[in-house]
């Protein structure tokens, strides 16, 4: 059975969740279909009006340059002029040019493909042209994919999507192998440490100062404990307001005397790279500072690694970390995730009672069983 697919929007090695999501995706359908990998392609958007912004590999066929509109229309004369079964979409609001990304919308409705749209947000107070945005997604798709059972319930109660249209695939993992060593458990910064973890592009709904200001009673209990941010500043925010977050944070730090807690780790990292510092890993955090992240690809990688997870209860962590998969604070209060912190630290049975369910659900996370369910 030969299928080729198109792929869309952003590709590695554009620094950004998608771009990984989707090579990872690609490779998983390929290896379910048993297809070489030029059996596919991929359509990918530049944040830049640069068209050689990134150094793609061979199998990125076109370049739409973020802010061209007539791009997209090229990008969809180029899908329908190929031998394209169907196409594979992405979609996040920031990622496509326009008010919203609304210039996504004319190039859904030149492509004569049947279209699998995923959708990375599906937001519960959407403005109108939002709202009108995600509904002609879902008409113009085939199947609507999200990766949440409250995206489902938004869809169907806010937007009016039929129910019969929508499936449901958790957000993939890497297929983790148990190779040891692991180096990141020999470096300096981490050897004979307990090690806390965020990973993500660097921005200020991610919360982080409420972890650093929980910190001095963490420390307090667990004098061994190492909080590592991995990520860069979110390229947007960068560009307008340069290291302002990251500066807050060491400054935070300084005062409440943990600075020698906290490492930064500046870079996009590779997910080789990611991987093991995630396994070398006791309490992965996600501090979000409200509950609309219908999606998180880091807490399903974390959870993937068998980390135990401790989360404000944004909607995709009430539902990953149920049945015992991880522990719940509310947003913003540093106290009681300090107390929860400190508990599971402090108790090693809990603590790897809480990795090993995490472990076992992640198992079906695993891009391989993935890919299955999108074939």
């Amino acid at each position: 059975f030969l299928m080729k697919l198109p792929y869309t929007p952003t590709y590695m090695p554009r620094a950004c969740g998608l771009a990984t999501f989707n090579a990872n995706l690609k490779g998983a359908i390929e290896k379910n279909l048993q297809i070489e990998s030029q059996s596919s392609f991929v359509v990918a958007i530049n944040d830049a009006d640069d068209i050689h912004q990134y150094d793609y590999g061979k199998e990125v066929k076109f370049v739409i340059r973020q802010q061209n509109q007539r791009d997209y229309i090229r990008a969809a004369n180029s899908i329908n002029n190929s031998l394209a079964d169907a196409c594979v979409l992405q979609h996040e609001f920031g990622i496509y040019g326009g008010d919203s990304g609304i210039y996504v919308l004319p190039m859904l409705y030149r492509i004569e493909k049947p279209l699998i749209s995923i959708l990375h947000t599906v937001l519960k107070e959407p403005s109108y042209l939002q709202k009108l945005i995600i509904q002609e997604i879902a008409r113009q798709s085939s199947k609507v994919v999200v990766m949440a059972h409250k995206a489902v319930e938004f869809l169907t109660e806010i937007y009016g999507v039929p129910e019969s249209k929508i499936m449901l695939i958790e957000h993939g993992v890497p297929d983790y192998s148990d190779e040891l060593p692991n180096p990141v458990k020999e470096m300096p910064l981490f050897a004979d440490k307990r090690v806390l973890l965020t990973f993500g592009l660097l921005s200020r709904n991610k919360g982080i100062e409420t972890i650093i200001k929980a910190l001095p009673q963490i420390v307090e209990q667990h004098p061994d404990v190492v909080y590592t941010i991995i990520g860069s500043t979110h390229p947007h925010i960068k560009k307008h307001q340069g290291e302002e977050y990251r500066d807050y944070l060491k400054l935070l730090a300084k005062s409440l005397g943990v600075s020698k807690h906290v490492n930064y780790i500046n870079s996009f990292i590779a997910e080789d790279e990611l991987i093991n510092y995630l396994k070398a890993t006791e309490v992965y955090i996600t501090p979000y500072l409200n509950e609309a992240q219908i999606t998180s690809g880091t807490l399903s990688y974390a959870i993937g690694a068998g980390a135990a997870v401790v989360s404000t209860p944004y909607w995709h962590a009430q539902e990953l970390l149920a049945d015992n998969r991880g522990k719940l604070f509310q947003f913003g209060d540093h106290q009681e995730l300090a107390n929860i912190v400190n508990e599971l630290l402090s108790d090693d049975i809990e603590l790897n009672l809480i990795r090993q369910n995490a472990y076992n659900f992640g198992l079906d996370l695993r891009y391989p069983k993935i890919g299955s369910r999108y074939v």
